[in-house]
């Protein structure tokens, strides 16, 4: 029996792919799909989910959410994504149109009706940490809570500290992260080097001459520019399809361990850090911790850290779900 799976994201073109990764997969059934504000604004990230789930000829509702961080100012990824999330390739628009309920009312009710499902993350953690405030205890009804953002020890992609997700409304993900949910944090880092779709993976997509796999790679042609130019990579980078992979098959995660990981919201350089407590100092160093420990537990959050992943089995996964 498939497992059931909520996404919540703010659909733009790695979103898209990561979508049909997990609308085309047997082993999970989606029973709804929230939206953000984050890499584009609500209205178009609603407009890009909803195209995806018919691209895909499924039948899911999209729920619309929060339409701005919790205390910050709305910050879109137009850089990273074009000015309507998928490239500007021009498509039109989904015939459907959003559900009426709203996403935090739809994260509440489907954990409730389906406890130990597995949520997915895949932008700025805004709805998530309204539907925790709501309803504290869906943190123990979660059988799994994959998070696409983060940056674990290592450089940002928004800052040098921080990745976007995390960065764009950093009290959300610190209210999440120190929920209690079984988050696996699957950073941006793991989508470079080695996992990004180099020009031979981009030339396999189009050879498999689908229209999933034509849209896969069309709507990522902005996103493959900026790469490029900023971060001076060869290929595209794909961070929501890589956790959709980690959360489709937790084995594609092949080296990940458990630390104490919060966020920082009051640093002038260090806004959406996610600080990673990586030899544990909090429970075994000798100094005084200070701020770290949140004044409602006795010892910081743990959260699951994925800090590797089997590429070659990443992208299999990818192709296939595209083919």
């Amino acid at each position: 029996m498939p497992l059931p799976m909520i996404i919540d994201t703010d659909t733009a073109s790695d979103d898209a792919v990561a979508l049909i990764m997990a609308l085309r997969a047997p082993e999970v059934e989606v029973k709804a799909i929230t939206v953000v504000a984050g890499n584009v604004a609500l209205a178009q990230g609603s407009r890009n989910a909803r195209y995806t789930v018919e691209l895909c000829g499924a039948d899911v509702p999209v729920h619309e959410g929060a339409d701005r961080p919790l205390l910050r100012e709305a910050r879109t990824a137009r850089f990273t994504h074009g000015e309507d999330g998928l490239g500007d390739q021009g498509y039109p628009p989904p015939r459907r149109s959003p559900a009426t309920k709203h996403a935090v009312v739809a994260l509440v009710e489907t954990v409730r009706a389906h406890p130990g499902l597995v949520v997915v993350t895949l932008g700025p953690l805004t709805n998530l940490a309204l539907a925790l405030a709501q309803a504290p205890d869906l943190a123990e009804k979660v059988g799994r809570c994959v998070v696409m953002g983060g940056a674990a020890c290592t450089v940002g992609n928004m800052t040098p500290a921080a990745e976007y997700n995390i960065w764009c409304d950093p009290e959300a993900a610190r209210l999440c992260f120190r929920s209690g949910l079984p988050i696996e944090m699957v950073g941006w880092e793991l989508s470079r080097g080695e996992a990004t779709l180099n020009h031979e993976d981009i030339a396999r997509c189009r050879a498999l001459g689908t229209p999933l796999a034509r849209f896969a790679v069309d709507c990522n042609q902005t996103a493959l520019e900026a790469n490029r130019t900023l971060f001076h990579e060869p290929g595209v980078s794909l961070p929501d399809p890589v956790a959709m992979a980690v959360a489709l098959d937790p084995t594609i995660a092949t080296r990940k361990s458990a630390h104490a990981v919060d966020v920082e919201c009051e640093g002038a350089l260090t806004r959406g850090m996610t600080v990673v407590d990586q030899l544990d100092v909090v429970r075994t160093g000798p100094c005084d911790t200070g701020g770290w420990r949140p004044e409602s537990t006795t010892q910081a959050p743990t959260v699951t850290v994925c800090w590797e992943i089997d590429v070659a089995r990443f992208k299999e996964r990818l192709f296939r779900a595209l083919a």
